[in-house]
């Protein structure tokens, strides 16, 4: 997936990407239409650095979570 031009599609794969990876319980809390174009490349940033890593502790993943809910719309 091309994810070098902001698209709703790239937000939701992203968004998915990272509830997968953190394992988020509440996953209706963080869905893709609560996201826009005008902080794509935050969550581009954030969306890589969870996918580098093998593991996340749970002051990260709080930290992720944090990131996510500044972003929303």
């Amino acid at each position: 997936m091309d994810l070098s031009k902001p698209s709703n599609e790239n937000i939701t794969f992203m968004i998915e990407e990272i509830k997968a990876k953190l394992r988020m319980v509440n996953v209706d809390a963080m869905k893709s239409e609560h996201f826009n174009n005008s902080q794509y490349e935050d969550l581009l940033d954030l969306y890589e650095m969870v996918k580098s890593r093998d593991n996340i502790t749970p002051n990260e993943m709080q930290a992720i979570a944090k990131e996510l809910g500044s972003l929303r719309k």
